[in-house]
């Protein structure tokens, strides 16, 4: 299907929810509300990690490699959706996305798959979702930015401690932050307070986003050696740069020669 140059929704100018897409060099990528990027996806590969930030969210995996369920918030393009249902098959997937007008392009445009036994897209409002629902996910995924920041009732002291809750024993919270925001130290240290300093952070591949994991208990304090057999493992099956995340994770986290110290 031919696509063209820049395809857009149009809504009325002062509406900073307006969903809009464009396409350059093989990649189209969604808007809302400004030129901001929101997800990109290369159309020859629309199952892959196309966005640094979202390779960096999936080091999840270091600590978790088979999480039997993924609770979602923030469909966007449906990149890290695309991923986890394609590519870990025995994860079942709940995605929460506010906007029902970014379903709709995510699937029509982005190739989001129906629902089925495995995937379950429900358009509400996610920070009611996990305040008024009992959950239990190995792994909740935080990325709900709107045209200007990250939406604030996706960063409250009460919406990190309804994360929690929504864990199961051993889950971990993953949360896509913008390391320039001026709310950044905050965010952080709300993560830290719901679960007991349990918190480590990586930056992307580029300046800009930080991915934060959250975990309900201990990961046991892995040692680097540890980790890299991990990751060059993961790097065999997935294709993404593991075994940069474990060294980046000891640029932002406290550790010794020996170990990560969480």
């Amino acid at each position: 299907m031919k696509f063209l140059q820049s395809w857009r929704v149009r809504k009325p100018a002062d509406d900073n929810e307006s969903v809009y897409i464009s396409e350059k060099f093989g990649v189209r990528t969604l808007h809302i509300g400004s030129d901001t990027v929101q997800s990109s996806m290369r159309i020859a590969r629309p199952n892959d990690l196309e966005v640094a930030y979202t390779r960096s969210m999936m080091a999840f995996l270091l600590f978790n490699p088979k999480p039997g369920s993924v609770l979602m918030v923030g469909l966007g393009g449906g990149s890290l959706t695309k991923f986890i249902y394609h590519r870990l098959p025995q994860a079942r997937i709940a995605a929460i996305e506010v906007n029902p007008r970014v379903v709709e392009i995510a699937r029509q445009y982005f190739f989001v798959p129906p629902d089925d036994d495995r995937l379950d897209v429900i358009v509400t409002d996610g920070a009611a979702y996990l305040h008024d629902n009992k959950l239990s996910a190995g792994v909740v995924v935080i990325d709900g930015y709107d045209a200007e920041s990250q939406v604030e009732a996706l960063c409250t002291p009460v919406f990190y401690r309804d994360c929690a809750r929504a864990l199961s024993e051993a889950g971990i919270l993953v949360v896509n932050l913008w390391g320039g925001d001026r709310n950044f130290t905050t965010c952080v240290n709300r993560i830290a307070e719901a679960f007991n300093g349990l918190v480590a952070c990586l930056p992307a591949g580029k300046p800009g986003n930080i991915a934060a994991f959250a975990f309900k208990r201990s990961p046991g304090q892995p040692t680097w050696v540890e980790l890299r057999s991990r990751a060059a493992a993961l790097e065999v099956l997935y294709g993404l740069e593991f075994r940069r995340f474990v060294d980046e994770f000891a640029l932002m986290n406290p550790h010794d020669e020996e170990r990560l110290l969480l």
